[in-house]
């Protein structure tokens, strides 16, 4: 009798003990599950939810560029026509340089300003990055205040004055050839993964940046490179097989080349090649934005 007894107990200890880690175990599942929602609504939504601080951030970041200058926010239109004109008479009138196929000079130049608004975009942001953190040390002890949306403000700030450099571009293109190509359309759809790709590389350099202070130092010449190693000043059917593989892997060279066909030729854009990049960008988006989650709780240690 005692025998039953016993067994029936280590059966009932054994059950529950059974019971209790599954119930355990969904527990876990249960807020791994909710913790991996969690990243994907504060990725999705952070800042939806805080639109109008972000919002009211990058209003702020585009008039401190230009505060107390003479003509102010004016320099965003003054900047893009100072640049178009320091390249026509740089590289078409001292050079003599000419575009494959093209003998206008109003062309050439359209087709380096192309370029440099793409180029400009990636930048600005590599070069603004590392010190959007640092510069804003005051806000990084607060616990509050959503530190992701640094630095996606200061890509909207720079995606401000590119737009207005979109905006010459395709006015001149409209006075040198009376037409513009309804190709155009699609810019909005080209740029939306440059974007994305641009959040990613700043919020991945904003974090770098709070840890390595060199990289401040070490982004321009970054930017040169990238500049140098893009078709900006030459076209990329121009170089010899091998080095046009290498040149395609800079992120720079596949929306230079479709801005110029959208924009100059009126061809629609290579959606293969734009599928694949959209992919890249998606990846880079949540690997800048999970190593900047990941490592800001160490921000406040360093400044």
């Amino acid at each position: 009798m005692k025998n039953r007894l016993g067994q029936a107990s280590a059966g009932r200890d054994a059950s529950a003990s059974y019971s209790f880690g599954v119930r355990c175990q969904l527990r876990m599942e249960t807020v791994s599950q909710l913790r991996m929602e969690t990243v994907r609504m504060s990725l999705s939504r952070r800042i939806w939810i805080r639109r109008n601080v972000f919002w009211e951030l990058a209003k702020r970041d585009v008039a401190g560029r230009y505060s107390g200058s003479f003509f102010g926010l004016l320099w965003s239109f003054l900047n893009p026509l100072l640049m178009l004109a320091v390249y026509t008479l740089a590289f078409r009138v001292f050079l003599g340089m000419r575009w494959p196929n093209m003998e206008s000079g109003a062309d050439f130049s359209l087709m380096i300003f192309c370029g440099m608004i793409v180029h400009s975009l990636l930048a600005e942001c590599i070069m603004r990055a590392p010190s959007v953190i640092v510069s804003q040390s005051n806000l990084v002890k607060r616990v509050v205040f959503p530190l992701a949306i640094l630095p996606c403000v200061m890509v909207a700030s720079t995606l401000f004055n590119a737009l207005l450099s979109l905006l010459v571009l395709l006015i001149f293109v409209l006075i040198s050839r009376h037409t513009l190509h309804p190709t155009v359309l699609y810019l909005p759809l080209l740029y939306a993964p440059y974007v994305l790709l641009l959040c990613g590389v700043s919020w991945l350099m904003a974090s770098l940046g709070v840890f390595i202070r060199d990289l401040t130092q070490l982004a321009g010449v970054i930017s040169s490179m990238l500049m140098f190693l893009s078709p900006v000043f030459y076209p990329a059917s121009n170089l010899h097989e091998p080095y046009r593989d290498w040149i395609a892997l800079n992120p720079l060279t596949l929306m230079i080349e479709q801005t110029r066909q959208l924009v100059l030729f009126g061809q629609s854009p290579d959606w293969h090649a734009l599928g694949i990049y959209t992919l890249a960008s998606v990846a880079v988006l949540l690997l800048g934005y999970f190593w900047f989650q990941r490592t800001r709780d160490g921000f406040a240690d360093v400044l």
